[in-house]
């Protein structure tokens, strides 16, 4: 047993001392569980600091400074407007007031200036339309006299057949006067429109109208009341009568609808001119 102490292993062995390995409890302590003594305060003061800022908190706390530095300046201009007026003199308030009191007026006075000028731009403009629709009226009136222009409306339509041809000029154009006499407005004798010039000739065997000779039967288209034409073409030894006596045949229908469509051309006077300015 001395000799194996002995041996130089044995007395290395006995100078070094025994490695022991650490235990799991001693590896896994950090350095900051080797800090004694920290208190709540100061480990929720470790926590806190230095703080974690995410983008959008960023965000959120920028526009909250804008809006806040925002009213503060609001605030601070109206105040400055408030005390810039509680400290005007009473002189200088009724004068401001008086101002404004003035500027109010003239507003109201241009307003009404306005609303007068409306109000006579929208009569102008009426009576400027109805003079507009008084005189194509005139002009469609003019027109149907004058035979420029077609015409419709309730009639009678006067049919003379002669056949033995003893009707002659002047039988037709008493029928035209006595049509005119009962208010006739429009005539038109076989395409030929009737006007206030119109005359009538014999042509042969035939009669012209202003130049225009037309054959047996002569139909008579006119426009005006069937209740006063009618009748006056019927009375005793009117034309009706007349004609008959000529051994003509005369047939007279009223309608609610005659239309007269045979036109004159306008003819342009080569010396009179209006008169007017």
């Amino acid at each position: 047993m001395s000799d194996q102490d002995g041996t130089p292993e044995n007395r290395l062995r006995k100078e070094l001392p025994e490695e022991r390995p650490a235990t799991a409890p001693e590896a896994a302590t950090s350095p900051k569980d080797d800090k004694p003594g920290l208190t709540g305060r100061q480990r929720l003061v470790q926590g806190l600091w230095p703080p974690r800022v995410t983008r959008a908190q960023l965000i959120v706390a920028v526009l909250l400074f804008g809006l806040g530095f925002g009213l503060a300046v609001q605030v601070a201009s109206n105040s400055d407007g408030d005390s810039a007026l509680r400290g005007a003199r009473q002189e200088d308030l009724v004068r401001i007031l008086d101002e404004l009191d003035d500027r109010t007026q003239r507003l109201e006075d241009e307003k009404q200036g306005l609303e007068n000028q409306r109000d006579e731009l929208e009569n102008s403009s009426d009576q400027a339309e109805e003079a507009r629709k008084q005189t194509l009226e005139k002009e469609r009136q003019l027109g149907i006299l004058a035979g420029t222009v077609a015409a419709q409306g309730p009639g009678i339509t006067m049919t003379i057949e002669d056949t033995k041809r003893t009707v002659e000029a002047d039988m037709l154009l008493d029928a035209i006067q006595e049509l005119r006499a009962a208010g006739a407005e429009a005539i038109q004798v076989n395409g030929v429109r009737v006007v206030a010039g119109t005359y009538l000739t014999e042509s042969g065997n035939s009669v012209s109208v202003d130049g225009n000779k037309i054959n047996a039967p002569y139909r008579f288209k006119v426009i005006g009341k069937p209740q006063d034409l009618e009748p006056a073409l019927n009375i005793p030894g009117g034309v009706v009568q007349t004609l008959e006596k000529e051994q003509a045949t005369v047939t007279v229908e009223r309608s609610t609808k005659i239309v007269v469509d045979a036109l004159r051309a306008a003819k342009q006077p080569d010396y009179a001119r209006s008169s007017s300015r």
